[in-house]
């Protein structure tokens, strides 16, 4: 994991239980190109408030990514897709990296794409909102999809991705959890060991990626 000045800045903001102080965008000419990672039962139309708030904030539509995936298939399978994903964005682009920001379970292919599929030579910041990183009891529920068991708590899945370093790489991490997230419990499924962690409060599931106050955070931390 990598720990940079505003990463460390972020956190302690965070324990220290004060607002985020909203820092103006970086230049179009040091940042990376975004890839955003839907979740379950969702598409890449999930991001379109927040990819709103990018342009808003200066962000050109050549620097923001959103793709759509079987969110039936195993998280492994998108893992690979992403893989593709991120190269096609690096071409286009000439960008050495990416930044990648998820919701749900999209935490989960993305993170798998970096640590097992060589993300973290290509992934600067990573961000996990509502990530479903250590599972959730509702997932058996859905677990007649292959993405669904592998998101049940214990499963094998879960246990490969977070075994040893769940921060793996040169790579700054930021998780944004909710305090009363019915679709992820425990709650502290959503940390990660070795990132950024903020509690954002009290934010339904389906709002966590389309809250203004959740944008800013991301914006600042990927800036």
């Amino acid at each position: 994991m990598k720990r940079s000045v505003r990463t460390v800045a972020l956190a302690a903001a965070a324990a220290a239980v004060t607002p985020l102080i909203s820092a103006s965008p970086a230049q179009a000419d040091t940042r990376n190109p975004v890839i955003f990672v839907h979740g379950l039962s969702s598409s890449s139309s999930t991001w379109n408030t927040w990819v709103g708030k990018f342009k808003a904030d200066g962000y050109d539509s050549s620097e923001l990514f959103t793709w759509s995936y079987n969110w039936k298939q195993s998280n492994k399978t998108t893992a690979s897709q992403l893989a593709t994903k991120v190269a096609q964005v690096r071409a286009a682009t000439g960008a050495e990296k990416v930044d990648i920001v998820t919701h749900s379970m999209g935490a989960l292919n993305a993170r798998w794409y970096v640590k097992f599929n060589g993300g973290t030579s290509y992934v600067d910041d990573f961000v996990s909102v509502a990530g479903v990183n250590h599972g959730t009891d509702i997932s058996a529920l859905c677990a007649f999809y292959t993405s669904c068991w592998e998101m049940v708590l214990g499963s094998s899945f879960l246990k490969t991705l977070n075994s040893g370093d769940e921060t793996p790489g040169n790579v700054d991490y930021l998780a944004l959890y909710s305090t009363c997230d019915a679709l992820i419990n425990p709650d502290s499924s959503a940390k990660l060991n070795g990132a950024t962690n903020v509690s954002v409060g009290c934010i339904g599931h389906n709002s966590m990626n389309d809250n203004a106050s959740n944008y800013t955070k991301v914006r600042d931390f990927i800036a």
